[in-house]
């Protein structure tokens, strides 16, 4: 199936990313410890992570062209983060320090026995914006916006602006949030984690879920990631089921995992795959992340990506 949409042509960037990045500090332990416990860790690292600054990073080593849109602290985390993505040839031409801020943070506790993580996080409300600074013309320079949704009225802005000029909108979203019902009809592409459906509808079944998404606000295509199972996407009333790809070695870290499925589906799409295609690129994106700790660290290039994709058959 071909994605029932027409890209842009000449534009600066395949993709631009509007919304949240992050230092994340990482650390692995044998087992999740129970409350009031002691436990020796495993291992730990500090790296940049965030869901919007990782995919551009994703979608930058598979060769396409990315620009990230958002603020940093004037701390020595910003100073970490902002310099990740220039080492990665993300354009930041339109990122930010925010003086007195904090960069966002998260600490991240991994069981070792599987990769599932828990996250805790803080963001500064100095690093927000507002409906007046949302710098919405940055959005007119990508074929794809691709965001998330903190800061709703500054979205809303970027959102219609892309709308206004045939720029495609992919949303990274998990949570119901005040607004979602004016946003999500101004996106093209939602995919979401496999629980919010259910939050957004109150509906248990996972395909009338998304079909009610569909329905209520128009996104063209809606989908869920499933974790090791795959992923369920629809498409013009037809569902794509995606089963998972086997991690290289074993999962160690599950960080960023859902951040990795969009760059791959953006891939597909920029590259123009069909839908099916995309959401094997997608799910494979994923696994090869999870190989390693952080949100970043193991994100594939082209080679690799591919090399996974022949190991599978079609």
């Amino acid at each position: 199936m071909r994605f029932p949409f027409r890209l842009a042509e000449n534009k600066k960037f395949d993709v631009v990313g509007f919304g949240t990045n992050a230092v994340d500090y990482l650390i692995q332990v044998p087992e999740y410890p129970s409350f009031n416990t002691k436990i020796h860790l495993s291992d730990y690292i500090q790296a940049a992570g965030g869901e919007v600054a990782t995919t551009m990073v994703g979608l930058q080593r598979l060769g396409l062209k990315t620009a990230y849109v958002g603020r940093f602290g004037t701390d020595k985390e910003g100073d970490f983060g902002l310099q990740t993505l220039r080492d990665e040839r993300v354009d930041v031409t339109f990122a930010e320090q925010i003086e007195d801020a904090r960069t966002q943070i998260a600490f991240i506790v991994i069981d070792e026995r599987n990769g599932e993580r828990t996250v805790i996080w803080h963001r500064d409300k100095l690093l927000a914006y507002s409906e007046k600074d949302a710098p919405a013309e940055v959005v007119t320079l990508g074929k794809v916006l691709h965001f998330t949704p903190h800061d709703t009225d500054a979205c809303l802005q970027m959102t219609r602006k892309a709308k206004e000029n045939g720029v495609i909108v992919s949303i990274d979203i998990d949570n119901v949030f005040d607004g979602i019902n004016e946003l999500l009809p101004q996106v093209d592409i939602l995919i979401s984690s496999s629980e919010f459906p259910e939050k957004l509808v109150g509906t248990k079944d996972k395909k009338q879920s998304l079909r009610e998404i569909k329905q209520r606000f128009g996104c063209q295509i809606v989908g869920m990631t499933l974790g090791e199972s795959g992923s369920l996407v629809l498409c013009e009333n037809e569902f794509i089921e995606t089963s998972g790809f086997a991690v290289p070695n074993g999962c160690k870290d599950t960080t960023g995992a859902g951040d990795s499925f969009r760059v791959g589906f953006l891939y597909g799409l920029l590259k123009g795959e069909t839908v099916e295609t995309a959401a094997r690129m997608a799910n494979a994106v994923a696994a090869l992340k999870c190989r390693k700790l952080g949100a970043r660290t193991a994100l594939p290039n082209e080679t690799e990506l591919f090399e996974m994709l022949q190991n599978k058959a079609f």
